[in-house]
Formats: C-alpha cells, sequence, structure tokens
C-alpha cells in the first residue's frame, strides 16, 4: 500500500495530539506507549519510526499542548481592546468547562504534581510553558496599565491554575461553581477590571 508523502507527519501529529490528551486526563506516570498507539490504531511496534522513547514522546505532546493553547488563546483574544481580553483570558481559564475537560485544558492545571518524578527534559518543557504564559499575562497585564505587571504575573497566574485545580477535588458540582466565580470575581477586582473599567474602554 503507497501513503500520501505527508502521511508519516499526519501520523505524528495524531500520536501527539492523542498523547497529549492521555497525558493530561492521567499523568506522565500512568499513560503509556501501548494506549497511545492503540487509541490512534496503530501497532506498538510503529512508535519508533516516530520518537525515540516514552519521554521524547511526552516532550514533544507537551510542547504541541502549549503551542495549540496559545493559539487558541490568541485567537480567543484577537482584536480585543487590553482590559476586555484581560478579562476574557481571567474568564476562559478560570472556567468550568476548564475545570470539566482536563484532557482539553492547560497542562498545568493536570500536571503540577507530577513534575517531581519526571526527568529534567520534561520538567524543562513544563518550566518553559509556565513561564511563556506568566510573561504572556504580565504583557496583557502592561497594556492594561497595571503597575508591577511583571511581579504581579507569577501571583496571579498561580491564584488562576491554582483554583481550577483545587476545584476538581470538590464533589459539590454547586460549590466548585460557587468556588470559581468568586475566584475569577477577586482576580479581575485585584487588577481593576471593573464593569465601569470595561465599559469606558469600547471593544473594537
Amino acid at each position: 500500500m503507497r501513503y500520501a508523502e505527508n502521511h508519516k507527519e499526519e501520523t505524528r501529529k495524531t500520536v501527539l495530539r492523542i498523547a497529549a490528551a492521555q497525558l493530561r486526563e492521567q499523568g506522565p506516570d500512568r499513560i503509556s506507549v501501548g494506549s497511545v498507539m492503540k487509541a490512534a490504531g496503530l501497532t506498538h511496534g510503529g512508535f519508533y519510526a516516530h520518537f525515540k522513547s516514552k519521554d521524547a514522546m511526552l516532550i514533544a505532546a507537551l510542547h504541541d499542548t502549549f503551542e495549540r493553547a496559545r493559539r487558541r488563546v490568541g485567537k480567543l483574544l484577537e482584536g480585543l481592546p487590553p482590559k476586555h481580553a484581560l478579562a476574557t483570558y481571567i474568564d476562559f481559564y478560570v472556567a468550568e468547562t476548564h475545570r470539566d475537560q482536563p484532557g482539553n485544558g492547560c497542562p498545568i492545571t493536570a500536571l503540577n504534581s507530577d513534575m517531581p518524578r519526571q526527568s529534567k527534559k520534561f520538567k524543562a518543557a513544563f518550566e518553559g510553558g509556565v513561564t511563556f504564559i506568566i510573561d504572556s499575562l504580565a504583557k496583557r497585564m502592561a497594556d492594561c496599565g497595571i503597575a508591577d505587571a511583571e511581579a504581579l504575573a507569577p501571583s496571579i497566574f498561580a491564584t488562576m491554575a491554582g483554583a481550577v485545580s483545587l476545584s476538581r477535588t470538590i464533589s459539590d458540582q454547586t460549590l466548585s461553581n460557587e468556588f470559581l466565580s468568586t475566584t475569577r470575581a477577586n482576580i479581575k477586582a485585584r487588577l481593576g477590571l471593573t464593569d465601569a473599567a470595561l465599559a469606558s474602554e469600547r471593544p473594537n
């Protein structure tokens, strides 16, 4: 059987997509090469045509996840004025949908407790993603005229990610929803993203 020229590239993308979802749902220690390849409809032996090791696959999946998230957020916030963009990002991240879909969410909220046991390269990829998100958040805050944005961004993001992670541990959904709602409101109030401030900044 003859494959298209881009068959190998498309197969790798499929494996990465599945690995990224399983990584966030199960964690790096519980995911297996066999489970990923089976979900992709491929044999275990075909794995090594794409990756040298499980760790190499997980690192590539993590990089791919952060890149997809970057593009998704960019598309979501495109064209919004600074304060609306920042408020929208907070609402998007500290959300019930994010809580309920760990396999499609930010890897930071899903994997933070797994980091101590991972390889140096995997940790470096994870830390690179954290740094990028915090730097992007700091820039958005600075664009809103928020003082000391660079120093404040790490604690704001820690609150955002921590809220999503903790909300997943609360079995009472109503209570979990209230927890997220209160956290969103408190973060926006802390950053001066009040209804009046947003109303004064007209979207494009």
